[in-house]
């Protein structure tokens, strides 16, 4: 209690950030709240979040616990305050514990082996000890044989009582768990570098069309700030996503237009980045997605720099931001649509054709003029053949065509996913393509700058690891000595892990000097 009174006010904050308790609970902490920071979509719409906690505590409650998560910053919980103040102390608490226990552990570790004093054999964790007929200096030689094959690259010295043969190995393995804490460290800081300067948004890009900017979830934004966000879009689209030249556009200061673009949930790219086509592909006549791509166009500076067709799980990057395939919807207005038509006349001769809703065309090689008068991007027929729509997604598109031949019109649905729809009824084949511009692609846009330093951060954590768990520090002493006739060789030996089996090679090898070394 004495020595606790004399204490200043840095050793009690130096003893509160070295405890093991301080470390428990906060790891606790983070644990628990990266529980509910998984369960709440973070930076979601009230909607989504409010039937995931409907579905958990009752629609009578969720409401009510929605404002109290918001209050608390679970919506937003890896930017909040606490969460980063939890990761800041448990830093500390983590430094100061590996800075507190370093100098002992050093000492072990810089200080090498020596022969050890007869009184200290008995002190050390594992010891053997045996007699064996015949005069020491046969008895050295033997040691020194068994040690050898046994893999023992031995020192030895003289003592005043006989001859010492001493070995060490793995001393710097003792480090492995500072290099693991060290690794933490850096992983942490990484994170809070992505938190503070790097972003997660999304962008739902049209066929045909490029954004300079991406979004980040916002609250409800008013009327006003609405058109604001519209304004700042379009400058910065003229701009080419360029800050600066959309700040001069707009008449206003470039850290003025930073801040709202930041309020309204925008945030630019400096490039602009194109969807040039997005594709999906189904598993056989099912609605399940097999497979959604876009092929995508970087320009920067006015320049096409990149081009790549991305898929779920394969990104793409430029300039540190990564654009993810995430998710895919259909475009309201269907003016600016495309319909792409194959054609193949009877003889085999195919061309393509891009026309627009309402827009009539000849079908090359005939006298037959079609135009597309309606149109459908998941297609059935009841069981009366009459056409209706089942979803509102992309999932078996379909054109009618108002085909006039030799004075006689009929209309014909023309499915992209059934050749049987193709074939009109003079023979020639009209295969749907594409309704190019009917949809968007979703992509999750992200920038980490701190992404590096994680990795660096978990590769170090890899060696570290390995260090601590499949390496041990391993030291061995024998003592032979004369008594009553008879040579005494004392075995001693540690082993700061897996103690098991470096006994069972202290057994065996006594077990071999106790053969004549056979």
């Amino acid at each position: 209690m004495a020595k606790s009174k004399d204490k200043n006010i840095i050793d009690r904050i130096w003893d509160f950030l070295a405890s093991v308790k301080l470390a428990i609970i906060v790891f606790s902490l983070i644990a628990l709240t990266s529980i509910i920071g998984t369960i709440l979509e973070q930076q979601a719409s009230p909607e989504k979040n409010i039937q995931v906690i409907s579905k958990l505590f009752g629609e009578s409650l969720a409401p009510t616990l929605y404002r109290i998560f918001d209050a608390l910053g679970f919506m937003d919980m890896y930017h909040s305050w606490w969460f980063v103040t939890l990761l800041m102390l448990f830093a500390a608490n983590l430094l100061v514990c590996s800075i507190d226990r370093f100098p002992s552990i050093w000492k072990l570790v810089k200080e090498p082996i020596k022969p050890l004093k007869e009184e200290h054999f008995k002190a050390i964790p594992i010891k053997r000890e045996i007699t064996l007929k015949g005069k020491t200096e046969k008895v050295k030689e033997t040691v020194g044989s068994v040690l050898r094959s046994e893999g023992f690259k031995y020192s030895e010295a003289s003592d005043p009582g006989g001859h010492q043969f001493y070995w060490e190995k793995g001393r710097y393995s003792r480090l492995g768990v500072y290099i693991t804490h060290f690794s933490i460290l850096v992983i942490l800081v990484g994170a809070l570098i992505g938190i503070f300067f790097g972003f997660k948004g999304f962008l739902n890009l049209p066929e045909g069309e490029s954004f300079g900017v991406a979004f980040t979830k916002t609250g409800e934004l008013t009327p006003a700030e609405i058109s604001e966000r519209r304004i700042i879009f379009n400058a910065l689209e003229i701009s080419g996503g360029d800050v600066s030249m959309a700040a001069r556009k707009l008449g206003v200061e470039e850290s003025h237009l930073t801040a709202r673009m930041k309020k309204l949930g925008m945030m630019p790219l400096g490039f602009s980045i194109r969807c040039d086509d997005f594709d999906v592909s189904f598993y056989g006549r099912s609605d399940m997605p097999k497979e959604y791509s876009s092929l995508l166009t970087v320009i920067d500076n006015g320049k096409e720099v990149l081009k790549k067709r991305i898929e779920v799980n394969d990104p793409l990057r430029y300039k540190g931001i990564t654009f993810y395939q995430s998710s895919y919807g259909i475009m309201p207005d269907s003016s600016s649509f495309l319909f792409i038509f194959r054609t193949t006349s009877k003889t085999g001769v195919s061309e393509t054709l891009r026309v627009r809703q309402g827009e009539k065309f000849l079908i090359p090689g005939t006298n037959i003029e079609a135009t597309v008068t309606d149109w459908s991007p998941a297609l059935s027929f009841d069981k009366d053949g009459r056409a209706f729509t089942y979803s509102e997604m992309m999932n078996n598109p379909g054109a009618q065509l108002e085909i006039n031949e030799n004075g006689k019109t009929y209309k014909k649905w023309i499915l992209e996913r059934y050749p049987v729809t193709w074939r009109l009824q003079n023979g020639h084949i009209v295969e749907l393509v594409d309704i190019w511009g009917a949809q968007y692609t979703g992509l999750q846009v992200r920038r980490d700058p701190g992404v590096w330093i994680v990795y660096l951060g978990c590769a170090t954590m890899s060696v570290g690891l390995f260090i601590a768990f499949f390496m041990s520090h391993r030291r061995l002493w024998v003592r032979v000595t004369t008594e009553k006739g008879n040579t005494k060789v004392m075995v001693a030996a540690s082993a700061n892990k897996n103690r098991e089996a470096f006994e069972r090679k202290i057994d065996k090898m006594v077990a071999l000097l106790k053969e004549g070394g056979k």
